[in-house]
């Protein structure tokens, strides 16, 4: 028997190919029917055990882990009757399952060399690389496999993403729109795309191309639908459309599964550039902090916690500082492979966040000035640490003294180079050149 990709697969029972196929597929595809491999759980195929502990992990919440376990130790248990293929996938899950993430990425890598229409392999390879910041990792992994698997449309969309963390727009642009004339709803590529043209400031196109391809986001996960969403709100927001961005926060970003880990980070990060562009929120922060106060002892990666951290404090809750404590706690002991980002990283940036929410301007600009130089290394996209920027650019500000303003317009005005479109960045830019003594520059800072 073979996947739908063509990749042979060791079943004990012939009818959780169906099932198999749903999770390949909805996996690539970013659609919800990946899940469906549950409901073959009883098949003690090693392949099949694998993925549904990958389901488990994918959780990124603290009972993931155990929630796994069982189904990996199946998979390993019967591991004897699988393939070389499916032994290293099982094998990359549980180094993903003990947090050697290093080691999770290199046996996703000989999957791709060796099996190059793996791509569910390939694409999770691409999940640990981005959750370290390996921008290169992703595109190597992608590269690996497009002379086997040009035909699949989705693998255009993961090259496209790859090339595009990797700040290579031109080839970015290309793979996405391959992609998308193969395959018209392909979510990864439309976000991919919507990447390159946020990043060179193609604001109202980039609105109008994402809002064309929507009516395609339908029966996908809930990560991709509302992160598309997403980025339909970053455009409104730089447009200076302040109600269409609260509207799609409220319509389309939260609320779809508010238990889920990038629903959350999605909304607490929205909610933060709405505050930070001038609109009011409301009650907002406060709904969301009900969800947030659950993750206090998660730590499955750091990019989770500081957004975790930054939402209970914006809502004043008391678990903000139960948070900060326990992520100092955790640093010291956390995998080898990703420890220095937590210590190096994520503790100095979660202090400056705090700092901030309680208007400590100073200790936001020394916490989040450490961290802002490594901070790929706790992953995220381009886009999403963008936010952390922001929140120090807006310390700057706030700081009020020439020596902050001073930075402060230096970092401002290169963006504006390259986003004369926002409506945003131009207010804030009037703003510190009314400080600075530089009123004839006001209003003419995008030319």
């Amino acid at each position: 028997m073979q996947d739908s990709l063509g990749n042979p697969v060791s079943l004990t029972d012939a009818t959780s190919l169906r099932a198999v196929n749903d999770f390949v597929e909805g996996f690539i595809a970013c659609e919800a029917r990946a899940v469906e491999v549950l409901a073959a759980a009883e098949d003690q195929s090693p392949i099949v055990q694998a993925y549904c502990a990958t389901l488990h992990l994918f959780a990124e919440s603290r009972d993931a882990v155990s929630n796994a376990r069982p189904f990996l130790e199946r998979a390993q248990a019967g591991a004897v009757r699988a393939s070389p293929r499916e032994r290293r996938y099982i094998a990359a899950v549980a180094a993903w399952t003990e947090g050697d993430i290093a080691r999770a990425i290199e046996l996703h890598q000989e999957q791709a060399r060796e099996h190059p229409r793996d791509l569910a392999s390939l694409k999770l390879g691409q999940y640990h690389c981005f959750n370290i910041g390996d921008c290169p990792g992703m595109l190597r992994l992608a590269l690996a496999a497009l002379p086997t698997a040009a035909d699949v449309p989705y693998l255009h969309g993961m090259a496209a993403f790859g090339y595009e963390q990797c700040h290579l727009m031109r080839e970015a642009e290309a793979s996405a729109r391959r992609a998308i004339a193969m395959q018209r709803k392909e979510p990864w590529a439309h976000h991919a795309l919507g990447h390159v043209m946020l990043t060179e400031g193609r604001l109202a196109e980039g609105l109008a191309f994402m809002q064309e391809v929507s009516d395609t986001w339908v029966e996908l996960n809930s990560f991709m639908v509302t992160h598309n969403w997403w980025h339909v709100a970053l455009f409104l927001i730089d447009l200076g459309r302040d109600d269409e961005a609260l509207a799609t926060y409220d319509e389309r970003v939260w609320g779809v599964v508010k238990d889920y880990s990038q629903d959350q980070i999605g909304a607490v990060s929205l909610l933060a550039r709405f505050e930070l562009a001038g609109i009011d929120v409301g009650e907002r922060w406060q709904e969301l902090a009900g969800y947030l106060v659950r993750r206090l002892d998660d730590h499955v990666l750091p990019f989770l916690d500081l957004q975790y951290l930054y939402g209970l404090a914006r809502a004043g809750r008391p678990e903000a500082e139960t948070l900060l404590r326990n992520i100092e706690a955790y640093a010291p002991r956390a995998p080898a492979s990703t420890r220095a980002a937590w210590q190096r990283v994520c503790v100095p940036a979660a202090h400056g966040l705090c700092a901030h929410a309680r208007g400590d301007f100073a200790a936001t600009i020394e916490g989040l000035g450490l961290a802002l130089p490594r901070l790929m290394e706790i992953g995220g996209s381009h886009a999403q640490r963008d936010l952390f920027e922001q929140v120090y650019l807006d310390a700057l500000v706030a700081g009020g003294t020439t020596a902050t303003l001073t930075s402060a317009q230096g970092i401002l005005q290169q963006q504006l180079n390259s986003q004369p479109q926002s409506l945003r960045l131009r207010r804030l830019a009037d703003t510190i050149y009314a400080a600075l003594g530089l009123p004839d520059l006001m209003s003419n800072a995008g030319h």
